[in-house]
Order: C-alpha cells, then sequence, then structure tokens
C-alpha cells in the first residue's frame, strides 16, 4: 500500500536521532515547567533573609537568591513564562505574515508590490530599535507584563514569514488545482484557505519551530535591558550576571537559568531541523 507524504515525513521524523531526542528534552522541560510548581507548592517570590545566597543542597536543590527565594522555583516558572512568551509571539508571528504574504502572493500585481515595499522598509529599520519602541508605547504599569512582549516580537517577526509564504503563493498561484477552482467558481478566501494555504503548511510549521528559539532568545535580551516580562529565564540570566564578582561568586544563580535556557534553544533547533528534513520534498528516504 502506498503510504501518504505525512507518513512518510513522520517516518523520517522518526528516524531522526536528534529530533526525538530534542523532543524528548524539550517536552521532559516544558512539563517539569508547568506540572511541578502547582504539585509541589513552590512560590517563586517567597523571601527568606535569613537563607539568603544558600548553595545547592538537600533542601534548596538549586540554592536561594540574594532574597532567600529559591532558585529552583523561579527557573520552573520563569521557563514558564519564556515558553509561552516564545509561542505565543511566533503564532502572532504566523498569523500576521502568512495572511500578508498569502494576500500579497495570490493578488499580485500592484497589491504585491505596494504589500512588500512596506516590507521592504520595515526591514531597512533596525530590528531591535522597533522592539524597543513598540514596547515603549506602553504604560508603566504594563512593563513586565506578557502582552506587550507578545505583541511587541510578534508585530515585529512576522516580515520574514511574509516574504517566504508570499514566494511559495506566486508559485501555487497559477497551478492547474487552483485554476481549476477558479473555473469552478471558488472565491478567493476558499482558494486560499483550501487549496493554496494548506500547500505551504509544511514550511511554515518548519519556520515557527526554528522562530521559537530566537524570539525566546529576544525576550531574554530585552530583560536585560529592563523591558522583559518580570520573571523569565532572560531575568533570572541577568540577575545572576548581576551578582559574579571577583570576590565571591553565586554560580548557582546563573547556572542554572542558563542551562535552562540553553537545553530549550538546542532542542528547539533540533526538532526543527528535524521537521524541516522531513518535510522536504526532495527527501527520498
Amino acid at each position: 500500500m502506498r503510504k501518504s507524504p505525512l507518513q512518510l515525513a513522520l517516518q523520517r521524523v522518526l528516524r531522526n536521532r536528534m529530533a526525538i531526542g530534542g523532543a524528548s528534552l524539550l517536552i521532559a522541560i516544558t512539563l517539569s515547567c508547568v506540572l511541578l510548581p502547582p504539585l509541589l507548592g513552590l512560590d517563586p517570590n517567597h523571601t527568606q533573609p535569613s537563607l539568603r545566597n544558600e548553595a545547592p543542597s538537600a533542601r534548596f536543590i538549586f540554592g536561594t537568591d540574594t532574597l532567600g527565594r529559591d532558585v529552583f522555583a523561579r527557573v520552573l516558572v520563569g521557563g514558564r513564562t519564556s515558553l509561552l512568551v516564545g509561542i505565543a509571539a511566533t503564532a502572532v508571528s504566523i498569523l500576521v505574515g502568512v495572511t500578508y504574504g498569502a494576500v500579497a502572493g495570490f493578488y499580485g500585481g500592484k497589491v504585491d508590490e505596494a504589500m512588500m515595499r512596506l516590507v521592504d522598509f520595515l526591514y531597512g529599520l533596525p530590528y531591535m530599535f522597533l522592539v524597543i519602541l513598540i514596547m515603549l508605547m506602553f504604560s508603566e504599569t504594563a512593563r513586565g507584563d506578557a502582552l506587550p512582549v507578545f505583541l511587541a516580537l510578534g508585530l515585529v517577526q512576522w516580515l520574514t514569514m511574509a516574504r517566504i509564504v508570499r514566494g511559495q503563493v506566486l508559485t501555487l498561484r497559477h497551478q492547474e488545482f487552483v485554476l481549476a477552482a477558479e473555473l469552478i467558481g471558488a472565491s478567493d478566501a476558499r482558494i486560499l484557505l483550501r487549496h493554496v494555504l494548506p500547500n505551504v503548511l509544511g514550511i511554515v510549521v518548519v519556520y515557527g519551530t526554528l522562530m521559537v528559539p530566537s524570539v525566546i532568545i529576544l525576550e531574554s535580551f530585552l530583560s536585560f535591558l529592563g523591558l522583559g516580562v518580570a520573571l523569565s529565564w532572560g531575568q533570572l540570566v541577568a540577575d545572576g550576571i548581576a551578582v559574579v564578582n571577583p570576590i565571591r561568586s553565586y554560580w548557582w544563580i546563573l547556572v542554572w537559568p542558563s542551562l535552562f535556557l540553553g537545553a530549550t534553544l538546542l532542542s528547539l533547533n533540533f526538532v526543527g531541523d528535524g521537521l524541516r528534513d522531513a518535510l522536504d520534498p526532495k527527501a527520498r528516504t
């Protein structure tokens, strides 16, 4: 029995050990960040001044910070925030980028020309300048909330997605199945949703997977500038760097969030590479 392209792609993913290993590690980190804090009753903001800067021990397996807060609790709760920021901002980017690129590629002509010139203009502006500008548009009371970060990163990351989708739609626009749908009187919206976009879904999924780690890194950078989320891996890394000094270094405050952040980024890249290889239409085995 002949296997479908989806079944063949799934087989290729399952044979990719790096992708499976990355997915397993990513699932383990995600479940730990989501399930362990409520199950263990962890409070990332509970201060114990008498236990400040405690090294890792049986009581505090990741140690405590300068205010006596449990680093283990802060790393898990911060990881939940970082993962949520990465996924939500990527979802915003995909929604805006796919819609914009699909419309530009489908209608072509002057519509495509005008829409893509806007993309070129935005590409010419400093990337982080746009992100910081959008963040500064929010009031002081909104600083540290997740929503401004979602919007700021999502509304900037969509540019590359729009270009990718627009190129794919331009290729598909004059294919026989699209022309046949037009001949039977299908509306533009139906053609886009039922015939064109499903054929670009593979590349959107792959690029979206690779976009999540870049968004998490950008959020970490914003945390260094004081514009990120109140509690995230990026903020914890910034706090850890602040206590590193030549006299005495409380290494555990920096190492644990950095380790979780690095492992998550590597896992996402392995999964993205595996999906890219599996969904490659030129792949034969």
